[in-house]
């Protein structure tokens, strides 16, 4: 197993736990890609690097009658996730499938329309990634997909890695290396959506907010969802640990007592 595999397989069941609070923050941007994305009946939507696939499940409701989802993430503990949420929520027209974005065991020119919320910018190989999405989607079909903007507009991501790199707990983020920033940069985005054969990418900010409570749910929330950075902190001693969470709590001063933290996304559409 690859350790970007086994990353999102360790973090995939507090991806589960979490998904209200994960959806309730974030179903801003889900249901703005979807009213992007406009499905319609009959149509076949895939979403990739689905995780608990509340963004894909929104799309499954609007291609009924006759349209099918076809949920997916590289991880299989994802893909589970999902299924159980789609039983929960009544959701009857999706199948399910472990599929690596980059390499998809999928026909050409087979689906109308294609979701990826905060996918792209983690993979590896997000040019390859994007050229087999454009593959496998149909003439005239949609690519909507949503990336972090800049590490300035989301504290809730970057005051504690910005302290694990203050630490030297992690080095700094190299240019194109994947991560959580990887594709912050509307000219990158749009270099990368060109060179996979889409036409000139519309790009838009949208705006969230996580509502975490306290300090210690925010911590709480990053070492059960920040995937490589997660993995980083679970391999510290208790003692750097709780080094690096003082140290953050102390950088993270300007949004307590009740750490409500901004964030913005860049909604990306193509075709």
């Amino acid at each position: 197993m690859s350790d970007y595999l086994a990353t999102w397989e360790a973090a995939a069941p507090g991806w589960e736990r979490e998904r209200d609070a994960v959806w309730a923050a974030t179903h801003v941007i889900g249901e703005r890609m979807v009213d992007t994305l406009d499905p319609r009946p009959g149509q076949a939507i895939l979403e990739l690097a689905a995780g608990p696939g509340d963004t894909g499940f929104t799309a499954a409701r609007r291609i009924r009658p006759g349209g099918r989802l076809l949920s997916t993430d590289l991880s299989p503990r994802m893909v589970e996730a999902a299924r159980r949420r789609a039983a929960e929520l009544g959701i009857d027209n999706a199948d399910f499938s472990t599929i690596d974005a980059q390499a998809m065991d999928l026909p050409d020119a087979s689906v109308d329309g294609v979701l990826c919320r905060f996918g792209y910018m983690l993979m590896p190989e997000p040019a390859t990634a994007l050229a087999e999405t454009r593959r496998v989607l149909r003439a005239g079909g949609k690519l909507v997909f949503s990336v972090w903007a800049e590490a300035e507009a989301n504290p809730w991501a970057s005051v504690i890695g910005r302290t694990m790199v203050e630490l030297d707990v992690v080095p700094p983020p190299q240019p194109g290396e994947p991560g959580i920033f990887a594709l912050a940069q509307p000219e990158r985005i749009r270099e990368l959506a060109r060179n996979a054969g889409f036409a000139e990418p519309e790009i838009e900010r949208v705006e969230m907010t996580w509502a975490y409570g306290s300090f210690a749910e925010w911590w709480r929330f990053t070492l059960e969802l920040a995937g490589a950075l997660a993995a980083v902190i679970g391999q510290l001693t208790l003692e750097e640990q709780e080094r690096v969470r003082a140290t953050a709590e102390r950088n993270a001063t300007a949004f307590g007592p009740e750490y409500v933290v901004p964030g913005v996304c860049l909604n990306v559409a193509t075709s």
